[in-house]
């Protein structure tokens, strides 16, 4: 039953470390990638409106819906449990709904998820997000075990839930809403970019995977979107500039279609930035992919860079 919940650090690592690969050639690499047969069992096993439900809470809170999932498992299957407190009433220790919420907890963390008007803790659409919500509240995606013991005072608790995420993790065959981190992996499991500089960049962006976004930020324990790509470029031997209106102008401009895994990514993301000024950036890692640090509030995630906003790419391996 909650206290809290876990993880988008934790998540979205797990996410990178287990994630398929592109079944496409990445330009500039000289090989096809092939996707291992996936264990469709684990993510099988959980329904679709609840996955639906899973991985929207997570983008919501910045928390990977691999752990949401496996504490709706532990705590209901999914909804599907025959204890008490699930569909109706309360369980023994007066917990209810799929998310098994105390109801003094759910007055104060319930979430009208479906905007139906209502906080039903025995409508997973309002009960999923309100466990993102209580998790964030109680320090994830930094703190995961501290907030996964709120949740339920138990260490056996834990473990079971963090081994269930890693389950959901490995099996997952692809985001429903969309794809998630899909990386063409080599020889040691280092990125099939063009360049070794371009793989050393990927290689460290990859690294920080479910790291908080945090203004002004270039590691180690968090970064905004500039300072992800710098400290990327940084590990790689490369100076690039700071910001991502100075990377932009840094270049060299790559045409649309041309980009290549190591390129940067710019977008215009709203007042106070425009095409010569964008106020967005990412790593690209494979066709449409990038990672990135999106704003306040989320973590280092694996996104798709096919937006109304892209302004263009850049190749920053062209200085060395």
């Amino acid at each position: 039953m909650p206290i809290v919940i876990g993880a988008g650090a934790l998540v979205l690592v797990l996410v990178a470390v287990f994630i398929g690969v592109l079944s496409a050639v990445l330009p500039g690499s000289s090989g096809a990638c092939t996707t291992p047969p996936p264990e469709q069992g684990a993510v099988a096993d959980i329904p679709a409106d609840y996955l639906q439900l899973y991985v929207r809470a997570g983008d919501r809170y910045g928390i990977g819906w691999h752990l949401l999932a496996a504490v709706g498992k532990a705590e209901s299957d999914h909804g599907r449990g025959p204890g008490s407190g699930i569909r109706s009433g309360t369980n023994h220790a007066g917990a209810a709904g799929p998310m098994q919420f105390l109801l003094s907890t759910w007055a104060a963390f319930g979430v009208d998820g479906n905007d139906d008007g209502r906080t039903d803790v025995y409508d997973p659409a309002d009960a999923i997000p309100a466990a993102a919500r209580y998790l964030q509240h109680n320090g994830a995606p930094d703190k995961i075990r501290t907030a996964l013991f709120r949740y339920n005072h138990s260490d056996a608790y834990v473990d079971k839930v963090l081994q269930q995420a890693r389950a959901y993790a490995a099996a997952d065959p692809a985001d429903p809403d969309e794809s998630a981190a899909q990386v063409c992996l080599g020889a040691g499991g280092s990125v099939a970019a063009p360049t070794e500089t371009a793989a050393k960049a990927i290689a460290f962006a990859h690294a920080q995977l479910g790291k908080p976004y945090v203004w002004g930020a270039e590691g180690p324990r968090g970064f905004d979107c500039s300072g992800l790509t710098f400290a990327a470029y940084r590990a790689a031997g490369i100076g690039v500039p700071r910001v991502s209106g100075a990377q932009w102008r840094h270049g060299p401009r790559v045409p649309r279609g041309r980009e290549q895994p190591g390129d940067l990514v710019f977008f215009n993301s709203g007042p106070g930035t425009s095409i010569t000024n964008p106020g967005h950036v990412g790593l690209v890692i494979a066709p449409g992919k990038m990672i990135a640090a999106p704003h306040t509030g989320t973590v280092v995630q694996v996104q798709s860079y096919e937006r109304d906003t892209l302004l263009g790419f850049t190749r920053p391996t062209a200085h060395r």
